[in-house]
């Protein structure tokens, strides 16, 4: 059983973080350690700010890891990424920073990421990051969204 005092989002009134940087991501035990599996995270409404207008940008974001020691817990996860609603960074940056973060503080045994950004001045930019090749015998299905054609 995880003690939720050790927890800062579950099971607590927590407000928005004012920056991906202030936000606290929190790291449960993995509840099957030793064996390897897939957890999938879907963003379909992921926004945050373009660095030179200031306009809002959106994206539909797929997180896939396998965990090691530690799986993120979801509601800190929520709250971290709904921090980017007022962080002004490029779809790279915003991409790429998440997986990275996830990354150096989880530690899974892989990951990947792929943003879907929806278009700016007519053209969309996707970005996709991942750790290397995942584990042997661990079902990645596809991410599961088109290429762009609308994002339906």
């Amino acid at each position: 059983m995880i003690d939720p005092t050790e927890l800062h989002a579950l099971g607590h009134t927590s407000a928005l973080p004012a920056s991906p940087q202030a936000a606290v991501l929190d790291y449960p035990a993995n509840p099957r350690p030793g064996v390897d599996y897939l957890v999938r995270f879907t963003v379909p409404e992921f926004t945050s700010l373009c660095p030179v207008t200031g306009q809002p940008d959106f994206a539909h974001i797929v997180i896939d890891y396998v965990p090691g020691e530690t799986i993120v817990e979801s509601k800190s996860l929520k709250l971290f990424l709904g921090s980017f609603r007022n962080h002004a960074a490029f779809h790279e940056d915003c991409t790429v920073g998440i997986a990275q973060r996830l990354v150096a503080e989880m530690a899974p045994k892989w990951l990947r990421i792929g943003g879907y950004w929806y278009p700016r001045g007519g053209i969309p930019i996707d970005v996709f990051w991942q750790t290397g090749v995942a584990p042997a015998g661990v079902w990645v299905p596809d991410q599961g969204v088109a290429t762009y054609r609308g994002r339906g």
